[in-house]
């Protein structure tokens, strides 16, 4: 204790540091309001899962299978209207085509390779929703729902990519109102289908929702649906 009555070991910063109370107070506040926004947008579906390309053990191309030679895309994914997964094609699909179409191409050797030793090609799946969320890809394309809407414009893709985030507010916004996304089912597969204008579109809907027997909102958007 010195003469003032003051206790000489305490630590006193020195008048600059003053300076550097605005700046610290800006830090820690800003700081928290741009992790509050960050984090959450850096680890939204939008931001990890749109866009997601992996590269696959053959380079096939929808935009020239699907796009320019218009093959239908269930010719290859069989099961779509009749179970809730849309197979991957075996190998023997194709070569159905690529016993006498470009058989010697080096982008074909390892389907050849596949064909001849009998072991699958290790496709690398594009679109994989958690194990907690279930979904059906009959009931969907059997109800209207084409594959454009989950997919994206497959029949452009060079390679396919993920177009939309499949998260459950996406999934939720069509389960509140179908409707729109609706056509009829000769047309599920023709990714583009151009649906009709004004009240002949809204007529359409109304006939659609009717004929596919559409559940209410209320009953799409139970938990039940997709969490079972």
């Amino acid at each position: 204790m010195n003469s003032t009555g003051h206790n000489s070991s305490l630590f006193h910063f020195p008048k600059w540091a003053n300076i550097l109370l605005p700046a610290i107070v800006v830090a820690v506040v800003g700081g928290g309001l741009y992790m509050g926004i960050l984090i959450p947008f850096g680890a939204s579906p939008a931001t990890t899962d749109v866009g997601y390309a992996p590269i696959q053990p053959v380079p096939y191309s929808h935009a020239l299978h699907v796009g320019k030679l218009g093959i239908d895309c269930r010719y290859c994914h069989t099961t779509v209207e009749d179970a809730s997964f849309a197979a991957i094609p075996p190998t023997q699909t194709c070569m159905n085509c690529h016993t006498n179409i470009l058989p010697d191409s080096p982008k074909m050797q390892p389907v050849i390779e596949s064909y001849n030793t009998g072991r699958p090609i290790e496709w690398v799946k594009v679109h994989d929703l958690p194990d907690y969320a279930y979904f059906n890809h009959a009931a969907h394309v059997n109800k209207g729902v084409s594959c454009l809407e989950c997919h994206g414009r497959v029949d452009k893709m060079e390679v396919v990519y993920q177009a939309e985030t499949h998260s459950m507010s996406w999934c939720l916004d069509c389960h509140r109102d179908p409707g729109p996304r609706l056509r009829p089912r000769e047309f599920v597969t023709q990714l583009d289908w151009v649906p009709p204008t004004g009240q002949e579109r809204e007529a359409q809907i109304e006939q659609l929702m009717q004929e596919y027997q559409i559940k209410p909102p209320a009953l799409l958007t139970d938990c039940s649906t997709c969490h079972r």
